[in-house]
């Protein structure tokens, strides 16, 4: 009676403990969306500081005291990223005021095609019967942006939410580094009795340092083969053009497409012949091909070990949560979620389905419910009666 009455009881049980895991996450992607500024500086923050901690580590062992060596080193790094930023923002400008000179040029260059397709068009219209139509006003709403601009800020905000991010984050890092092992006290006394803290310190700090360093290795490479192109072509400014088509052919997608539109660009701009433009297509590709097939799983894949399937809906789930940013966050965030579910008992079938190769999961894992076993079948057919019989047998014969 009590296993029978059990099984439907768990089973509602079940039921109601998977509405509630459904409703607690649909409120944590909605808090992810909403205060997405919000995560986003605190994720940058600490994916920053897990990678200038080695250079902390390092003052320290001469006696350096961690609070004076993160200041020094944030210091130093911002006043390096606003000179190259400052530089950047230079030519982004020189470039900006010579494109009606870039812009004449690209359409001398493609002013034969644009002739043939007028033609095939008036052809084609001949053939057509001209049928009235009633124009009807166009109306611009003022003001609002095309869909690129509103999915790449997206996350971030205006340009007063990125300044804010920006400002912020270094602040937070000072923070984070010079309490290192306060906050791992911390999370070791709130999260301590249900996750390894220490070893999802360890695991996240090597697949965050993992991804970074690989993805550095495998953009160098590229952007030397592509520089080497260039150069063999004499293409002008071929190491800026070759370097950033190599890193952005570590976009995940839309690599080869961006990778191939600086130089191409370029190359129709300096009036470059149609064979130089294929052989720069052809060699974005090849790269392209080679990263994604070989280089990155063999870098990048073993500190990330998610399986491609998973890195591809990541990047489509955080690309539609947080634009261009969620995008380039998406693999170590996947990964990240990956880490916690292998070290959480209850999560680990779903660290399986996120993992490139999935282990076992314990016994003691999945049992959801307590089973109470039956009685033996020779006890339930015994009846009461002989039951007490063989017991006075047996105190008659010990007697």
């Amino acid at each position: 009676m009590l296993t029978r009455a059990g099984r439907p009881q768990s089973h509602y049980l079940s039921q109601i403990v998977y509405l509630l895991w459904v409703l607690a996450l649909a409120l944590v992607v909605a808090f992810f969306f909403f205060a997405s500024s919000l995560c986003i500086t605190i994720l940058l923050s600490c994916f920053l500081a897990i990678l200038v901690d080695p250079a902390i580590m390092f003052f320290e062992r001469f006696r350096m005291s961690r609070m004076v060596s993160s200041a020094l080193v944030i210091a130093a790094g911002t006043a390096v990223i606003g000179t190259l930023t400052y530089h950047s923002y230079r030519q982004i400008a020189d470039v900006v005021d010579e494109m009606p000179a870039y812009a004449q040029r690209i359409g001398q260059s493609l002013a034969p095609a644009v002739k043939k397709i007028e033609k095939l068009e008036d052809s084609a219209g001949r053939l057509d019967r001209e049928v009235p139509t009633k124009k009807i006003p166009e109306v611009k709403i003022k003001g609002a942006y095309p869909d690129w601009t509103t999915y790449a800020i997206r996350g971030v905000g205006p340009v007063s939410g990125a300044a804010m991010i920006i400002a912020v984050v270094p602040f937070l890092m000072f923070f984070l580094l010079a309490q290192k092992k306060r906050l791992k006290q911390k999370l070791a006394i709130v999260w301590g009795d249900k996750i390894d803290v220490s070893a999802f310190a360890t695991r996240v700090t090597e697949m965050i340092r993992g991804f970074v360093l690989g993805n550095l290795v495998i953009g160098v490479l590229m952007a030397t083969v592509t520089i080497g192109v260039l150069v063999a072509f004499k293409v002008d400014g071929a190491i800026v053009l070759g370097a950033v088509s190599g890193f952005l052919n570590l976009i995940p997608f839309l690599g080869a497409i961006l990778g191939a539109l600086i130089p191409i660009g370029a190359g129709l701009i300096q009036n470059e012949p149609l064979g130089t433009l294929v052989v720069i297509l052809v060699t974005v590709i090849v790269l392209h091909t080679i990263s994604v097939n070989f280089l990155v799983p063999k870098i990048i894949g073993q500190r990330v070990s998610i399986s491609p399937v998973a890195a591809t809906v990541g990047i489509l789930f955080w690309g539609w949560l947080w634009g261009v940013v969620g995008v380039l966050l998406a693999v170590p965030l996947t990964a990240l979620v990956k880490i916690v579910a292998d070290l959480h008992p209850s999560l680990r079938k779903f660290g399986n389905l996120l993992a490139e190769h999935p282990v076992g999961v314990p016994p003691w894992s999945r049992a959801s419910a307590v089973v109470v076993p039956a009685e033996p079948p020779e006890v339930q057919k015994q009846p009461l009666e002989d039951t007490a019989e063989y017991a006075g047998r047996l105190t008659d014969t010990h007697r």
